[in-house]
């Protein structure tokens, strides 16, 4: 069992959250179920962006899917969830089972995912975000949010640049031992 925030306990199936806990049961088998300093702090941000009710959020390089279930249990009113590894979507689609959640499942990237989201979520490398920015920030609808992580020091300026060139400001940015997480916002009208 992993605790984090004020919210989550992290568990594998059959074991029983802490009172006062919402439950996240995550068979493992692709990246992303909580130990990891990234997912950890995107769990963290996630959490603190509070209630995402009619909202429509993406979870890009979904790994076990941890993060599109908390978006899910955090109200979002839809939830598309893409990675590029078979592997990663067969762990989400059994993840989303163990938790009773319906998100919608792809095999892909972005192309996978269509319309306009209010919250794109992608814990992935910083050279991948900075590939993808430009079809990310088209994708999120003005005011959205981006929560961004698995970007280690050396890169995290040159992320924050790329997104602040397509029109998005920094929110937060969040250095921990190895990586760092961003919290951006596209400029635009509030959702």
């Amino acid at each position: 069992m992993l605790i984090i925030g004020r919210t989550w306990a992290v568990l594998s199936p059959g074991e029983n959250p802490p009172q006062g806990r919402t439950p996240l049961l995550v068979r493992k088998g692709a990246f992303g179920s909580g130990e990891h300093e990234t997912t950890l702090s995107c769990l963290e941000e996630l959490e603190a962006l509070g209630d995402l009710q009619g909202r429509r959020v993406l979870d890009l390089g979904c790994g076990t899917g941890i993060l599109a279930m908390a978006a899910a249990l955090q109200g979002a009113s839809s939830v598309v969830a893409v990675d590029i590894d078979p592997r990663a979507v067969a762990v989400t689609r059994e993840n989303a089972r163990l938790n009773g959640l319906s998100l919608e499942i792809h095999l892909g990237s972005l192309e996978k995912a269509p319309g306009s989201f209010h919250l794109i979520m992608a814990n992935i490398q910083g050279d991948i975000l900075m590939d993808l920015a430009r079809d990310m920030v088209e994708k999120l609808l003005p005011g959205g949010t981006l929560l961004l992580s698995g970007v280690v020091f050396h890169e995290n300026y040159q992320v924050l640049l790329t997104f602040q060139h397509l029109g998005c400001h920094l929110k937060k940015n969040r250095f921990m031992e190895e990586y760092t997480t961003l919290v951006m916002e596209k400029t635009g009208s509030k959702f």
